[in-house]
């Protein structure tokens, strides 16, 4: 219960998902191709690309970001972010800060739950566990 409340996490009442249980970061995500973006990307502004997405800056609300792969942001998500457009449900969208207006992995929509948000402090990631859009800190193996 206080992961859930503190974290935003999602944590099933039988225990975690098997998913979840031996992380397997990022298996089927080959390495390709990635854009580098240095600049804050405003409302307004569509960036797509057919590979991966680095921003150094913050997505305002209003923008949109797609691409075929991965979606990495060092700064805040408040835009939308549409990875592994092209069904890769093996995407990830992580951020120093997940508050997306929307947040999409293939075909499945997910979005941070309506109320306060109380900040871990830890960069975030979301992708895909069972058909639904999981957040979660990341939280890196020593």
């Amino acid at each position: 219960k206080i992961m859930k409340d503190k974290y935003r996490l999602h944590i099933s009442e039988d225990g975690l998902p098997q998913s979840l249980e031996e992380p397997e970061f990022y298996t089927g995500i080959d390495e390709g191709m990635t854009k580098f973006i240095n600049s804050t990307i405003r409302s307004g502004q569509i960036i797509e690309y057919d590979g991966n997405i680095i921003i150094i800056g913050d997505v305002n609300p209003g923008a949109l970001i797609k691409a075929r792969g991965n979606i990495i942001i060092l700064g805040t998500l408040r835009g939308v972010a549409h990875a592994g457009i092209d069904g890769n449900d093996q995407a990830i969208v992580a951020a120093y800060n997940l508050q997306p207006t929307q947040l999409r992995i293939a075909n499945i929509i997910g979005r941070r739950p309506d109320g306060e948000i109380i900040a871990s402090g830890l960069p975030e990631v979301a992708k895909v566990y069972d058909g639904e859009v999981f957040i979660e800190p990341y939280l890196p193996r020593k």
